[in-house]
């Protein structure tokens, strides 16, 4: 199985990094404009094969679609971050152009291929490549629900003071620090509710630092994350590739579900070979309803620029 990454900086690449490190492909193209850079990521790569133990054969391309022909899955990670002073509308139109080009490109190689979005704002971008791809729903997937859920698992797990594998959460709603919904009424620690275990406050924090999570980092790093949202793409992939039918959070286009219409917010789906293949209804309580509905009306107001730039 062939998966292309497209976008080689620091999720892209560690992407990559795990795609092979877990043998989930036999090969992954990665692809960027920048002369010579998705080559030399590549390479790198490449010479850790023999250290670390893969057979996956990486290749690097400078915006030749056509090394991307016949892939299975195509992560589209390119795009820039929001800078200090840059408006909401300038960011969505910069991603939204990117986002465009990238789908209509890899779709004349891989027409039969799923595309994961990474991009960001990824709610709205995963609708634009939707809308404009006109692909079936299910082969449209935004990844941010799996990161934030991991973020906040691994909250918990230093809450608790329990091993991150025990631990199971879920973070539902849009890929932003006011959109996502962590749901604390769902967090166990090895089947027990966390709520026996931690105070009504203690899990209050560990929602709040989950919804901060990407800034906090960002604060850190100087830039965004990469360990883990490469490791989110790859667990993604994997499911895919592997038909492993996995319950991820992602970003999916609903019609009428979880009370929305007309919008990709992120849901528990069932991953597999055809993409997401079922939406899963956690019953939402009247209050974490209202949320989601809340959710839905900031990604929706995100997703009007993009049709008042095609008005304009």
């Amino acid at each position: 199985m062939k998966v292309s990454v497209i976008g080689a900086g620091n999720v892209g690449a560690t992407c990559a990094e795990y795609i092979a490190l877990n043998r989930i492909a036999s090969e992954v193209v990665i692809l960027d404009i920048k002369e010579n850079f998705a080559e030399g990521k590549a390479l790198d790569l490449m010479q850790t094969a023999t250290l670390n133990g893969f057979n996956t054969r990486i290749t690097g391309s400078t915006n030749d679609y056509s090394k991307t022909a016949g892939s299975s899955v195509v992560v589209i990670t390119s795009g820039i971050p929001r800078k200090p002073g840059m408006t909401r509308e300038e960011l969505i139109g910069i991603n939204a152009g990117i986002v465009k080009t990238v789908t209509e490109n890899v779709l004349k190689h891989s027409p039969e291929a799923i595309i994961i979005v990474v991009s960001n704002p990824m709610d709205t971008m995963t609708y634009l490549a939707l809308k404009e791809s006109k692909l079936p729903k299910n082969r449209i997937i935004g990844m941010g629900g799996i990161l934030d859920s991991a973020r906040f698992k691994c909250y918990l797990s230093m809450a608790m003071n329990a091993p991150a594998s025990d631990i199971q959460g879920v973070v539902i709603g849009g890929h932003g620090d006011t959109t996502m919904i962590p749901l604390t009424r769902f967090a166990t620690n090895n089947g027990v509710p966390a709520s026996q275990q931690l105070s009504a406050e203690a899990l209050k924090k560990v929602a709040a630092d989950t919804m901060v999570g990407g800034a906090t980092l960002t604060g850190m790093l100087g830039t965004s994350a990469w360990y883990a949202p490469g490791a989110a793409v790859a667990a993604l992939v994997g499911s895919i590739i592997n038909d492993q039918k996995k319950l991820f959070p992602c970003c999916v286009y609903l019609d009428g579900e979880y009370g929305q219409k007309d919008i990709c917010l992120g849901v528990p789906v069932v991953i597999g070979r055809n993409g997401w293949e079922k939406i899963v209804d956690f019953n939402l309580n009247d209050e974490e309803k209202a949320l989601f509905a809340k959710s839905a009306d900031a990604v929706r107001s995100m997703n009007n620029v993009l049709s008042e730039m095609k008005s304009a």
